[in-house]
């Protein structure tokens, strides 16, 4: 074999391994708007997410520290870590949390599938990375948000008209957010996966652990079970482990890339929601996950170079 060929092989393995742990975390994100809906009747929002990336943050900085990695010392680098904090997981996990107490985590998981179409208006509007957008990555993202609204069907979307408009736009404000967390991530590229999920976490358990503690007051909570553990898995699961996969695509798939996952995400919250939460379900779902596996590979599958 050629070293050419060596090289095309070695980089289409490399490709299929960054797109199998996208599918990872998006599975790991879906199932997150289902553990959600599971915690919020009896632990409201602002104490679920301080306690999700508190337990996060506790988790990943002695990790960190025992392979090896220090924690980074410049203050400009803390300073970004606060932003990374908020835009990544304060802000949207709130909005999400609070969202869901309204409307269904299925509509939840679909509403919250808009962030590739943010990072597109962002980059053809500041020129950042436009270049890099071509027909076929407008495309993918076409094909996803349709595969999205047929994983719904028509009969589901027509419920939006009766829930909660606030609600609705809390989610969208969440996919703006998170449309913007892997722009800003990427000054992180440096730095290792994990050290960059360690400050981030951090610095959004400094920013939510106050207001948690004013505005909820959690030792007056009475949680059941069932909630505590799903806080557990949000922590554990779907912020610790999913955070350090995340950084790690930012760096090897790009911001468009690694937000393209909110349409298997959409399509996994609308899976687990039918499944574990007995909502509604529609045989359109399938054709839906086809128009999404589709428009997620035009997305993440770089161009040819001529």
């Amino acid at each position: 074999m050629s070293i050419q060929a060596q090289q095309t092989t070695s980089g289409q393995t490399r490709l299929a391994f960054e797109i199998g742990l996208l599918l990872l975390l998006s599975l790991i994100w879906g199932g997150s708007f289902t553990l959600i809906k599971i915690a919020i009747p009896t632990i409201p929002p602002f104490t679920m997410v301080a306690a999700r990336v508190t337990i996060a943050a506790v988790l990943l900085i002695p990790i960190t520290l025992a392979r090896g990695h220090a924690l980074p010392r410049q203050g400009a680098v803390w300073a970004a870590f606060v932003v990374q904090g908020l835009l990544q997981s304060a802000l949207p996990f709130t909005l999400i949390s609070w969202g869901e107490a309204h409307i269904t985590s299925g509509l939840a998981g679909v509403l919250n599938a808009t962030p590739p179409i943010f990072v597109l208006a962002i980059a053809m509007t500041t020129g950042r990375g436009r270049q890099a957008i071509g027909g076929r990555k407008i495309i993918g993202v076409a094909l996803g948000l349709a595969g999205v609204a047929m994983t719904m069907g028509v009969n589901a979307l027509s419920g939006r008209a009766t829930a909660a408009p606030l609600a609705q736009a809390a989610i969208l404000a969440a996919s703006f957010c998170y449309a913007l967390a892997p722009i800003w991530g990427q000054r992180f590229a440096s730095l290792p996966a994990i050290v960059a999920a360690a400050g981030a976490m951090s610095c959004a358990a400094a920013l939510m652990l106050p207001i948690a503690a004013v505005l909820d007051r959690p030792w007056t909570l009475a949680p059941t079970r069932p909630a505590i553990a799903a806080v557990l898995g949000l922590s554990i699961v779907c912020t610790a482990l999913a955070m350090v996969i995340y950084f790690r695509l930012i760096r090897t798939l790009g911001p468009l890339g690694t937000t393209s996952g909110s349409y298997l995400r959409a399509g996994f919250a609308v899976a687990l929601g039918t499944t574990l939460l007995g909502e509604s379900f529609t045989w359109s779902m399938l054709a839906g996950m086809t128009l999404i596996i589709m428009g997620v590979i035009a997305v993440t599958t770089p161009m040819r170079k001529p």
